[in-house]
């Protein structure tokens, strides 16, 4: 896969909802009603972060559930984005970008998702030839204005802001030209998980689907 090509793919998948929930799962049975909740709410494209020793196996039951578009985030190693993509991830997110991290996800043609939080990291990913970046850690790294900033120079780089995006903030950075869509943990309340709140979330998840309209 080119860079081109992955970074096509990316935003095509950043364009199905305007957030992106980023989950932490801690047990794989609660992995297919969670996807099917958020599915349902419309938001589709769904972020599996490896930060759990059930990730892999959340991964797999999540790929499983029609109308989802299952990633893998928090791909440091070439050996994550292996097992991610044998996991049946679809797509990679990660915090930032090393070349070994690049080479990986496209030798198992896995889009990825990179992580960029200055212009300098942006335009070295531009230059290999991505074009759709994660922009992490969001509030920490100057938030919405910060972003907005960043684009000013480098129009042809589109966004997902991730890292501290909530409800009450989120419309400031998908008002930007240049994002996309933002990555969120709220639409997945750990206490609404363990309790098996599908109904909640899905409504949780309706809510954010209609951010930025």
């Amino acid at each position: 896969m080119t860079p081109q090509e992955a970074s096509a793919r990316a935003r095509e998948i950043c364009s199905m909802a305007p957030i992106v929930p980023v989950l932490v799962v801690d047990d794989m049975r609660t992995a297919r009603p969670l996807a099917e909740a958020l599915v349902a709410g419309g938001l589709p494209a769904l972020e599996v972060t490896l930060r759990t020793p059930a990730a892999l196996d959340v991964i797999a039951e999540m790929a499983q559930v029609p109308g989802g578009v299952v990633g893998a985030g928090t791909l440091v190693t070439p050996d994550d984005v292996r097992a991610a993509k044998a996991a049946g991830a679809t797509f990679g997110v990660s915090p930032g970008a090393t070349d070994e991290l690049i080479d990986a996800c496209e030798a198992e043609g896995l889009p990825l998702l990179a992580g960029a939080a200055t212009a300098t990291e942006a335009m070295r990913l531009l230059a290999r030839g991505y074009d759709m970046l994660k922009f992490f850690p969001a509030e920490a790294s100057g938030g919405a204005p910060a972003l907005k900033a960043i684009g000013a120079p480098l129009p042809q780089i589109s966004f997902c802001p991730t890292g501290g995006v909530s409800p009450q903030n989120a419309a400031s950075y998908l008002s930007l030209d240049n994002v996309i869509c933002a990555g969120g943990s709220w639409v997945a309340p750990k206490d609404m998980v363990t309790s098996g709140d599908w109904s909640g979330i899905e409504a949780l998840a309706r809510d954010a689907s209609k951010l930025g309209k």
